[in-house]
């Protein structure tokens, strides 16, 4: 243990802090977050915690649903610079005139979206549930924002229900394209292909297995295959290294890396903690609605 994750660790216990880590963070920020996951498992952390202060290992997005859960709590981002493209990519205004195009339909949006856009929301979800949320609506039709790949692989899964999709995406995982899928194919023959419901539908319809960071791991960790081809963020690869040594990980492609993932450092966790510094705040009428979307995906996902 170096110096630096010692001091984190006193200054957590003197605070009562908690910090969560998305796992698409640096790897090295595992040794002090007390709860590594995807944006469903934090957020569930996130609710039930009894910490005075949570730092939130992520992007901003992910500290303002902290927030929101937590109006009494303080809620730090190590770096404010640490955003999510695809939440950008639609606001309150975008967010009603799509509405109003498509009136009377639920609205889902994608937990990648700002505490504005929720407020507007009927439901919120995770790549990890949204099929079950989308099916917990029992509507003929729904909206679905921000990112259109979720959106389209959910209604291919279910069949049954139209997803109407704003068209928003990840950057990072559209990098990802069906010919890296079948060069990598080539080259690990034995290797099963696991990717991301964010990525596009000309790769998910490739893959031996489409489903979260969470469940990819999961897929992983329980299959009798040896070798994996994984077609998402290159931070699922690094923790699938580090936990499963019998086994190989293949990042099916060198650049897939979020970037504003990666900002955050262990000192940059030092210095929100010590300094109790990047405060996120909400609106409190919009956080009261907002709470409203993400209270009722965390029941529909007991």
């Amino acid at each position: 243990m170096n110096a630096l994750t010692e001091k984190i660790r006193e200054l957590k216990a003197k605070k009562n802090a908690v910090i969560l880590a998305h796992c698409y963070q640096n790897i090295e920020i595992d040794e002090v977050a007390d709860f590594v996951g995807d944006s469903l498992y934090l957020s569930q952390q996130a609710a039930k915690t009894d910490a005075d202060i949570i730092v939130f290992a992520g992007v901003f997005f992910m500290a303002q649903t902290a927030k929101i859960l937590n109006p009494n709590k303080k809620v730090l981002l190590p770096r404010m610079e640490s955003g999510c493209l695809m939440a950008d990519m639609i606001d309150y205004k975008q967010l009603i005139d799509f509405k109003a195009q498509h009136p009377n339909i639920p609205t889902v949006c994608y937990i990648n979206s700002t505490a504005e856009v929720k407020s507007e929301c009927d439901i919120c979800c995770t790549s990890s549930n949204a099929v079950r949320i989308v099916e917990s609506l029992h509507a003929p039709e729904i909206l679905f924002l921000p990112d259109t790949y979720l959106g389209k692989w959910t209604e291919k899964v279910l069949r049954n229900v139209k997803v109407i999709t704003y068209p928003g995406f990840c950057p990072t995982h559209l990098r990802i394209k069906p010919e890296d899928v079948t060069e990598a194919r080539k080259k690990y023959p034995e290797a099963e292909v696991l990717a991301h419901p964010e990525c596009h539908q000309s790769v998910t319809e490739l893959a031996d297995y489409v489903g979260s960071t969470t469940g990819i791991m999961k897929y992983a960790a329980e299959s009798s295959a040896k070798q994996f081809i994984i077609a998402t963020e290159k931070g699922v690869v690094d923790r699938l290294k580090r936990d499963y040594k019998d086994k190989e990980f293949i990042l099916i492609k060198d650049n897939i890396v979020c970037p504003n993932m990666k900002w955050n450092t262990l000192e940059d966790i030092y210095n929100a903690l010590e300094y109790e510094q990047y405060e996120i705040t909400v609106d409190e009428n919009i956080a009261h609605k907002a709470l409203k979307c993400i209270d009722r995906m965390l029941e529909v996902s007991k």
